[in-house]
């Protein structure tokens, strides 16, 4: 076990009216603590060159269940050879006794000694000295003494994780210890920030769950360090994270689905308290990602409010809602550039509104596209079972590339419609 200085977080200049001067000092005095913070390193050392993703969390001792050791077996064995050479995971065990740390780390390097090797696996500890004090802290929203101390602990947890994460690689994915993850799930991740180029995001997230699955620039983690730790005390990190988001000038969430993380822990690290929350969008392959392909989209249908036609079509968060459905409605997407379609499965409906989903419909593939942004001809390819359709094999039912692939509804329905999610494969090489 060996001490890395931590350096490289230049100390803000903070400019004071003379009252109140003292206090705002001490308060922000904690600050300075992460420019010299002394890591222990437990086990692993950060590889030299820098890594396309690194992926971290912090681990404390729970009451009941322990599951970093699975969550780590998850993460490297959906992983492959390739993914893995882009891959560092960092581990801040970070419990308040020193011995248990230790036998963890024991544990994990003795089960993980060639990801340790290769550089794909880091285990560090912040001391406590370098903690700011947990003590007597304002109890906002009313939370228990002993919760206000759990959360504000973490807070500082992930700031000195974060610190210590930032120059290991490109990008950085906040999960916790207890997570199931989905197969290659970097290669997903990689398709997600390609979609999201050019725009000025701060925050992509990779389930809808509290900390988990969320994906950080690597240049943003020591200014998100610094805020963490500034505001440690007055909210939980969940909580905190989302200001940050807003404060970086995101102002929606921006959620990829399917969701790459799920969690398998029934108990929380706080007091043991049963933790059922699961993600019903985790999806366990990855690979089955869809392309989705650049297109514009057109419907014949009245939109409600804000529900546009590319809610549906967008790995992003939210669906298309249509007023007045009727036989002969349509709802198109028309390719930027033609694409061998293979397989296609759309959605409607919702768990809310269980009566507007498509009760008779076809999805039709069109080619020649013209220059009203249509296609002149269409094909059947399938019709809708109780709001559902899936269809594979499509690249032989219509040979050559595709313009348009088009949603017809087929009799009238006083419902209005919900499109959840419109998936589209494409084979290789159009």
């Amino acid at each position: 076990m060996h001490e890395m200085e931590f350096r490289g977080l230049a100390p803000d200049t903070i400019l004071l009216q003379p009252e109140g001067a003292q206090r705002i000092l001490r308060d922000t005095a904690e600050l300075s603590a992460l420019h010299n913070v002394s890591y222990q390193l437990l086990a692993g050392s950060p590889a030299p060159q820098k890594k396309f993703l690194a992926v971290g969390m912090a681990s404390v001792q729970r009451p009941r269940g322990f599951y970093l050791l699975a969550t780590l077996q998850s993460l490297f064995s959906q992983s492959t050879e390739e993914e893995l050479q882009e891959m560092v995971v960092v581990v801040h065990l970070a419990d308040t006794d020193p011995g248990w740390n230790v036998r963890v780390a024991a544990a994990v390097a003795q089960k993980f000694a060639r990801h340790i090797l290769l550089g794909q696996l880091l285990l560090i500890h912040a001391p406590p000295e370098f903690y700011p004090t947990l003590e007597g802290l304002k109890r906002n929203f009313n939370d228990a003494e002993e919760r206000v101390k759990f959360r504000s602990k973490q807070n500082v947890d992930y700031a000195f994780l974060l610190a210590f994460a930032a120059n290991l690689s490109s990008y950085y994915l906040m999960i916790e210890d207890d997570v199931w993850s989905s197969r290659s799930f970097l290669t997903a991740i990689r398709k997600a920030l390609a979609s999201q180029e050019g725009s000025n995001w701060a925050t992509l997230e990779f389930s809808k769950l509290g900390y988990i699955g969320k994906l950080y620039r690597s240049s943003d983690l020591p200014r998100l360090a610094r805020f963490l730790l500034l505001f440690y005390q007055e909210m939980p990190c969940d909580w905190l994270l989302v200001h940050f988001r807003q404060l970086l000038t995101q102002k929606g969430v921006i959620r990829f689905k399917p969701s790459l993380f799920q969690h398998m822990g029934l108990y929380s690290s706080f007091q043991g308290t049963v933790n059922r929350l699961k993600d019903e969008d985790f999806q366990a392959d990855a690979l089955d990602v869809p392309d989705n392909p650049p297109a514009s989209l057109y419907t014949s249908m009245s939109i409600f409010e804000n529900y546009e036609p590319l809610k549906a079509y967008s790995s992003a968060q939210g669906y298309f809602w249509g007023k007045d459905p009727a036989a002969g409605s349509t709802f198109s997407i028309v390719f930027q550039q033609p694409a061998q379609v293979s397989r296609v499965r759309v959605r409607t409906g919702s768990v809310e509104r269980p009566n507007d989903f498509l009760h008779a419909g076809l999805l039709e593939l069109g080619q020649h596209r013209d220059r009203s942004w249509d296609c002149s001809s269409y094909v059947p390819v399938g019709s809708f079972k109780k709001g559902i359709l899936e269809q594979q094999g499509l690249e032989r039912v219509l040979p050559g590339p595709v313009d348009c692939v088009r949603i017809r509804v087929t009799q009238d329905q006083s419902e209005w419609l919900i499109i959840q999610s419109i998936d589209i494969w494409t084979t290789a090489g159009n």
